[in-house]
């Protein structure tokens, strides 16, 4: 097991270059300073009781906006196709099957279907998987678990102790949340240990030292979690004690994001360390050893780093941050540096080597080590390609695997018996398929294909740029269909996120190719800063006081459009969640006259008090800290929620939520609804009242918000006039 990303928390948070036309972005008007105004405090926020996740008052808030989104979207005639597509896509049975390699050479899935709503977790051999009709054998039945048991049981993963993997900790959410109830498995007998370990729900981990020995990071009572509702102290329990038995062995601090443990193992299963990572903010950590006598000792790491993997000895550690090593070594930001795990814990001025420097527009989107083998899907202009990296005493050789050009590769689950990988290939209208490569000998087999789920006949994708306010070009893709005429009559729907250094990759959208391309829609995608799509320094160009650059640059890719005449202010609408959920709150308060439509997704909204709800603290690392002077100002500047004005031309939005969202507070999307309603916009507002972050916490439900967003998208830009 391996450090967690900071792309890899964020999502703790639930797809040929032409020459741009060089347009500096000309601003409507900017949004006054919030000093003052509304929702500044507590006192002037007439909203707060939103924020009561359950209270009686805002429940039935939620029911009223429910009843009328619902009147208004399922009462649309073009409602029940959409829902009937979008639901035989997410229940088809024709999907790849996720594969992930077991430790002796299995392959493990977890599937869910119409008959398997809540899903399996399953296992067949490497040759039946790699047939048309896999023999599959369950492990876990999700949907049978939740109906003997009445429980609202989504499935969150499984932690298996190595080498056998016959043990395992389930994690069980309710509803949907982030935090989960942790129960031993065994994979053999296929039931659930009787007497075994059980941990109640909370947020945090647990990870294997031995049979009777676990790391775990959970919520013990008061004073045990940090400001953002993640654990601060981990603790080692031997089976038949209580977590409260437990031997504390490291406490953070309140301020920090959270601290876990974790034990660092090489092909074998053989513990090689015992690590324990406490992530100060969102992107700064430090990592300790934890030594047999139970002595802590803190590794010499820089604080934006991650470790990746361990392979033939070698540890790997990506930097987030220029540093120059104990050794006296410079590294670069992006760089990827090995070193000879054994002596540089013996000696940490050891030195290390460098594997992979990505040049300027070049990006490392993912690493995994085979038993032998270094694999890294490395992007160069959005565009990805599969490197094999074979470690050496000098410089690692490498060799780039055969796999289709100009589209996105993933780089999937490792074999640890072998040098097998898994790689999947997609792009906007190249159905997912699935790759068997053997990192040691370069061969490449395709062995799963997606078939086509719309039409693609005669649709293109085009990659363009937008010059942004202080002159950085911004890339782009525009899929569309080849004889589409510019003259601004297209309906674009443009997709933006532009935060936590998460890349918007090309990528097969069924839902996206059914319910809107095939129907005459444009889709975009804006790969604004703020994200990875250029490595470490393209996501740090937009945080906390340059936030409004990813703004900026959303609002570039929209002008640019309009400037191609690919579209038009009627036509153009705009789609983000989470954090591309303020990025549409920020496109909706600054430049409102451009755009008709703007889906906005379980959002951050009241950027003042983001900090305050739920996980919010853990993302100060990103936005700044409301609560510094300084850092507020910048803050308020585009928080979209004390930047919403009377007599704007907003169009009528379509914002939604989940509940049981423990991760981004639905108060967001309640508040901002509320405020525009008090405005006097008209706002279509929907809530789940289950399904956690991802607002779904089955395929129906997530086939039901599908066809609410794209009967909203048609009515709004698909319409002349658009309905109101």
């Amino acid at each position: 097991m391996i450090r967690a990303s900071a792309v890899a928390l964020a999502t703790l948070l639930a797809s040929t270059s032409l020459t741009s036309v060089s347009m500096a972005q000309t601003s409507a008007s900017s949004p006054a300073p919030a000093s003052g105004g509304f929702a500044t405090s507590d006192a002037t926020d007439p909203y707060l009781w939103l924020e009561e996740v359950e209270g009686e008052r805002a429940m039935e808030w939620v029911k009223s906006h429910n009843a009328h989104t619902f009147a208004v979207l399922q009462g649309d005639p073009r409602y029940e196709t959409l829902h009937q597509q979008a639901l035989e896509i997410v229940q088809a049975q024709d999907r790849i099957p996720s594969p992930g390699f077991t430790h002796d050479g299995h392959i493990d899935n977890f599937w869910q279907d119409a008959q398997h709503v809540r899903g399996l977790w399953r296992r067949t051999t490497l040759d039946s998987y790699r047939t048309a009709t896999p023999e599959w054998q369950t492990i876990l039945d999700i949907d049978a678990l939740a109906a003997a048991e009445g429980q609202n049981w989504v499935y969150k993963g499984s932690t298996c102790l190595q080498p056998e993997e016959r043990y395992c900790l389930i994690s069980l959410s309710n509803g949907g949340k982030d935090a989960v109830t942790l129960r031993e498995f065994d994979t053999v007998e296929r039931r659930f240990v009787d007497g075994g370990i059980t941990l109640p729900e909370s947020k945090g981990g647990a990870s294997w030292i031995d049979k009777d020995t676990l790391l775990i990071s959970r919520d013990f009572g008061p004073g045990t979690l940090t400001n953002s509702g993640y654990p601060m102290v981990v603790k080692r329990m031997k089976r038949g004690q209580t977590p409260d038995q437990a031997e504390t062995l490291f406490t953070g601090q309140p301020t920090d994001v959270s601290v876990s443990g974790y034990t660092l193992r090489d092909a074998d299963g053989v513990v090689k360390a015992t690590l324990i990572n406490r992530s100060v903010d969102f992107y700064s950590s430090e990592t300790w050893r934890l030594g047999d006598d139970g002595a802590l000792t803190q590794l010499q790491l820089p604080a934006k780093s991650d470790i990746t993997g361990l392979v033939q000895g070698q540890l790997l550690v990506s930097l987030k941050q220029d540093w120059t090593a104990p050794s006296g070594q410079d590294f670069k930001t992006g760089d990827l540096i090995a070193w000879p795990l054994e002596a540089w814990l013996a000696d940490q001025s050891t030195p290390a080597q460098l594997v992979l420097r990505p040049t300027e527009r070049q990006a490392i989107e993912g690493v995994n080590v085979t038993r032998n083998r270094l694999v890294v899907a490395l992007y160069d202009n959005v565009r990805g390609s599969v490197r094999v990296y074979t470690p050496g005493q000098g410089e690692w050789e490498h060799t780039t695997l055969d796999l289709p050009q100009n589209v996105s590769v993933g780089v999937g689950s490792a074999s640890e018996k072998d040098d097998k990988v898994f790689v999947s290939v997609t792009g906007y209208l190249n159905p997912s398929s699935l790759w068997l490569a053997d990192a040691a000998t370069g061969a490449v087999d395709q062995v799963k294909s997606m078939p086509a789920k719309f039409d693609a006949a005669g649709m293109t994708v085009d990659q363009h740029e937008a010059r942004s306010a202080d002159g950085t070009m911004i890339p782009y893709f525009v899929v569309h269909k080849a004889d589409m005429p510019l003259n601004g009559s297209n309906p674009t729907l443009l997709y933006g996120y532009g935060g936590f250094e998460s890349s918007l990759l090309p990528g097969y959208s069924a839902t996206v190719g059914k319910l809107w391309l095939e129907r005459g829609g444009v889709y975009v995608i804006a790969n604004t800063r703020g994200g990875g799509e250029f490595g470490p320094r393209w996501h740090e160009a937009a945080l906390q006081q340059n936030r409004q650059r990813a703004h900026e640059d959303f609002q570039a890719v929209a002008l640019d459009l309009i400037a191609r005449d690919i579209t038009s202010q009627p036509k153009l609408g705009i789609m983000g969640g989470s954090q591309g959920g303020l990025f549409m709150g920020a496109m909706l308060t600054q430049r409102p006259d451009l755009i008709n439509a703007a889906v906005i997704q379980v959002p951050l909204f009241d950027m003042l008090r983001f900090h305050k709800l739920l996980a919010g603290a853990s993302w100060i690392g990103e936005y700044g800290n409301p609560d510094i002077p300084e850092q507020r100002a910048w803050i308020e500047q585009y928080s979209p929620y004390q930047n919403l004005r009377a007599g704007q031309p907003y169009p009528e939005v379509f914002i939604h939520t989940s509940t049981k969202d423990d991760r981004v507070h639905p108060g967001h999307a309640r508040k901002a609804a509320a405020r525009l309603e008090e405005l006097g916009y008209p706002v279509l507002f929907y809530e789940n009242v289950d399904g956690g972050h991802a607002a779904g916490a089955n395929l129906r439900e997530t086939a039901r918000r599908l066809a609410l967003e794209y009967t909203y998208l048609s009515r709004r830009l698909m319409d002349t006039p658009a309905q109101e």
